[in-house]
């Protein structure tokens, strides 16, 4: 860990699962946030925990599946809030079903929220890093990306997409002092299983937690500047997906 790690983030997802747990442990280590997530009780509560242990939040109540929105959006909160040195994009959906069977509205659905919408939020803060010649993103992707798992095309596909769209940014902006990580985790105990567009029956027990996966990311925000975790894989130890 180093003194010069980010200081300024913004999250997305953080009302919930691997965002809000992500936002906890920024908090304690002194890291001042931007929350952005769809329900403003659940934002205004987690900021209340952020504030308790001595960090900044603010937040900003934002459905990100309104991708037409996004980018303004997140641009005005980036001028809002001040220079950010870390976005962590958090936000997404699970989806399970059969290619054949997944409507086109379903289809990009998925595609609007896991990708598109993260495409639009780097968008968004990369012009500010650029001015300063620094600033980390890092997306939460999955195993999914990797492995082809039946039944989960259209998240297969999403997360993919995610992890293309991570290397392709990674290596366009390294001249300009950003640097991209892609935390690929397997499954994560959180409210994606209890959610309509998800049917599966897993023993969560053995999952990964939010937090798991949120300590992973604050190291990575956390390592000296000139060091970079292009891409990680954290899997349960019990072998669960």
């Amino acid at each position: 860990m180093t003194s010069t790690s980010p200081r300024r983030a913004l999250i997305t997802g953080a009302s919930s699962g691997i965002g809000k747990a992500t936002a906890l442990a920024f908090a304690r280590s002194g890291i001042h946030l931007a929350l952005v997530g769809r329900s403003s009780e659940k934002l205004a509560s987690i900021a209340a925990a952020v504030r308790a242990v001595g960090a900044e939040a603010q937040i900003y109540p934002l459905d990100l599946a309104a991708i037409d929105r996004v980018k303004d959006r997140v641009a005005a909160i980036a001028t809002e809030f001040g220079p950010l040195d870390l976005l962590v994009n958090c936000a997404g959906m699970g989806y399970t079903g059969d290619l054949l069977t997944t409507s086109l509205a379903d289809w990009q659905r998925v595609i609007d929220l896991n990708l598109t919408s993260v495409f639009q939020c780097i968008q968004a803060v990369l012009p500010g890093m650029r001015d300063r010649r620094q600033g980390t993103i890092i997306n939460v992707a999955s195993i999914a990306g990797y492995q082809a798992f039946p039944g989960w095309g259209a998240y297969n596909v999403s997360k993919a997409g995610l992890i293309s769209l991570s290397k392709t940014l990674a290596a366009e902006e390294r001249p300009h002092g950003i640097r991209v990580m892609i935390v690929s985790p397997g499954a994560v105990n959180t409210p994606i299983w209890d959610t309509d567009t998800v049917q599966a029956d897993f023993n969560r027990s053995l999952m990964l937690t939010p937090e798991d996966v949120a300590q992973t990311i604050l190291h990575a925000a956390l390592l000296p500047p000139q060091a970079v975790i292009e891409e990680l894989m954290l899997v349960p130890s019990a072998g669960a997906l």
